[in-house]
């Protein structure tokens, strides 16, 4: 709840920004976790007989091009994007690549004030969602469709819902950097011990409960990790034919009575004892602390590329499925670890795009970077970095090749303020858990503030 409240913050932080540049221009003609953060996603060998499809050529007879870049991460991301960017300079000597990075905290108020400043880098680091919505909905970022259509970026190895995610109103603004999708992360030799059965691609959230319960009356311990509202209410939602906001961004895009089930559904299993109480989840926050690494729970919810760092902690095989049906297409997307966008004023747009394209579908680029972002979003890379995976990276990128095939488009439409009504959400759902309301009173508490958030920010 702290992070998204820092996180709002962060939003009124850009807003403003925005306002002083919009002032400028006139003058002269969104846990602290950073979303990307998916190092744990990384191959464990990076050779292999894969070839390069870097074809830039030499530069020798190109003008000579400074490019300014900008992005957040660990040490390790940036030491990887700094190789990485050392191989397009040798590959490209009349480019020059210019980085700038920071920590995910301050990486937002640092672009605020670049945007204040009329000093924008030509290629940054976005998040989907709002931050993408805001920004295109500024003018301050390229339109990537002429570069798409021209050839000079290949997307034709890319999932068609994963590119739509960079999309705001129908124009690309975003080429995605990597890849997850959530998933169900379970124990499955915990789960036969109980005398029930694993989950299955076609399983539903009827078998989660009896699976749970098995498994809560066999060991006396809780039978499921407890769900991400946010994310897995998004999901619920969407497999009932519903969105979290409308497509205008001016509403929910749900009814009460999905969100009431939904709340119903997690209650119930609380009150049966297979599902942890909110004081018991807030003493596992850490990934490496969560109830399934301790066998204290046969499932976890979350995002595929901590399945690494779960499997690591856990010293022992953990399995990995689609979440629980039925419409577990309609539910599910890929996720976007980030972006890559160009900025509007950017005076070397061609040349931003031809090394977003590298980025993308190089290989040799790939293997420096070693799935940091997330699993890279061309099935080519994928297919020539899969041989030299471990066991568990290559049960990763066989789901995300699943969810590929089985999935819908993400939902882009996100209205402003969307970060303080998540954290609406969030405290609704503490509220019915704690059974402070019911759950019909709980999602018609969550209308109320959710839509007096998006009048107050319109």
């Amino acid at each position: 709840m702290q992070h998204m409240k820092k996180l709002f913050s962060v939003v009124l932080v850009v807003v403003l920004a925005f306002s002083l540049a919009a002032c400028a221009g006139n003058s002269n003609n969104g846990n602290n976790t950073d979303p990307g953060n998916s190092s744990a996603n990384e191959p464990s060998n990076n050779t292999g007989n894969a070839t390069t499809n870097n074809d830039a050529g030499d530069g020798s007879d190109q003008e000579e091009v400074t490019i300014r870049l900008l992005w957040w991460g660990s040490q390790t991301r940036h030491d990887l994007t700094l190789e990485a960017i050392k191989l397009y300079e040798e590959n490209n000597p009349h480019v020059t690549i210019e980085p700038e990075f920071t920590g995910w905290s301050g990486y937002w108020e640092k672009l605020a004030a670049m945007v204040a400043g009329n000093n924008m880098p030509d290629v940054f680091a976005i998040t989907v969602g709002e931050y993408l919505s805001q920004y295109a909905g500024k003018n301050l970022l390229a339109d990537f469709g002429p570069f798409v259509d021209s050839g000079l970026i290949d997307l034709s190895n890319t999932s068609e819902s994963l590119i739509q995610s960079g999309e705001v109103n129908g124009t690309l603004y975003g080429i995605p950097l990597g890849m997850n999708a959530l998933t169900v992360i379970y124990d499955e030799q915990m789960i036969k011990d109980a005398g029930a059965t694993p989950p299955s691609n076609d399983w539903t959230w009827e078998d989660w409960k009896s699976i749970a319960e098995d498994v809560h009356g066999s060991t006396g311990q809780y039978g499921t990790q407890a769900l991400d509202v946010a994310n897995m209410f998004t999901y619920y939602a969407r497999q009932h034919d519903q969105k979290l906001y409308n497509p205008e961004g001016t509403g929910l895009g749900h009814d009460d009575q999905t969100l009431a089930d939904f709340f119903s559904m997690v209650l119930e299993q609380q009150e049966k004892g297979t599902y942890p109480t909110l004081d018991v989840v807030l003493q596992h926050e850490a990934v490496e602390d969560q109830l399934i690494i301790h066998k204290k729970a046969p499932f976890d919810f979350r995002w595929s590329n901590q399945v690494i760092a779960l499997t690591n902690a856990a010293q022992r095989p953990l399995k990995l499925d689609p979440l629980p049906g039925p419409d577990h297409d309609k539910g599910a997307y890929l996720n976007p670890s980030m972006f890559f966008s160009i900025s509007e004023s950017s005076k070397v747009k061609e040349e931003a795009a031809k090394f977003i394209n590298w980025w993308t579908n190089d290989i040799e680029a790939n293997k420096i970077l070693n799935g940091e972002r997330g699993v890279p979003i061309s099935s080519v890379v994928r297919d020539a970095l899969m041989p030299n995976l471990d066991e568990t990276n290559q049960m990763v990128y066989e789901y995300i090749n699943y969810v590929s095939e089985h999935s819908s488009p993400i939902d882009t439409v996100v209205p402003p303020g969307a970060a303080e009504i998540e954290s609406a959400l969030s405290e609704v759902h503490e509220q019915v858990m704690y059974k402070q309301l019911t759950p019909e009173e709980g999602a018609a508490e969550y209308r109320k503030r959710a839509e007096e958030i998006i009048e107050r920010n319109s």
